[in-house]
């Protein structure tokens, strides 16, 4: 189950969500203020691959 990064654009306070499936997604409220104007983040993970790391890293 993936987690996924959310930052409210009310409050301006960020949060993590695990996801069990899209349907979920669309009720995701800010655990702070509870707004539903929240926006999914790009994870540093997703958006290097494996890690950060490039492919000669491995040597």
């Amino acid at each position: 189950m993936p987690i996924y990064e959310y930052k409210c654009n009310s409050c301006q306070k960020t949060f993590n969500v695990l996801s069990l499936n899209t349907e979920e997604e669309k009720e995701i409220k800010c655990p702070y203020c509870q707004s539903e104007d929240v926006k999914k983040l790009l994870s540093p993970f997703s958006s290097f691959g494996f890690g950060g790391c490039s492919s000669t890293s491995f040597g």
